[in-house]
């Protein structure tokens, strides 16, 4: 699997001061690795589902919420960057990180 070195970017983290709700969010995660390969998903807490699911019923998208979809989505109980980086540890240590992460091509590595 990948090596061990690895840097973490949370979109959450670029956010303003309390725009992010670790109990009822989402944010894009992308992990570099030492080899310069990056990887993206998107970190989903289940409440945030349920909260995208009432407002797509008020607003119509998504058939009225009666579907929701999302690439390489990941469901946890919190956003928080503890929680991710334990999440992340545990998928590259059980081998499920390329499963679950979908890898950025070359074009998107100097953006």
């Amino acid at each position: 699997m990948k090596s061990n070195q690895y840097s973490i970017w949370i979109e959450a983290e670029e956010w303003a001061e309390g725009e992010w709700d670790i109990h009822d969010d989402n944010t894009d995660i992308i992990v570099t690795f030492e080899d310069g390969s990056r990887w993206v998903a998107s970190f989903y807490t289940y409440k945030n589902i349920q909260t995208l699911a009432e407002k797509n019923r008020r607003t119509g998208e998504c058939l009225h919420g009666k579907y929701f979809w999302g690439s390489d989505m990941l469901f946890v109980d919190e956003c928080s960057r503890i929680r991710i980086e334990e999440v992340i540890e545990h998928l590259i240590r059980k081998g499920d990180f390329e499963l679950i992460f979908g890898k950025c091509d070359e074009s998107n590595l100097n953006e």
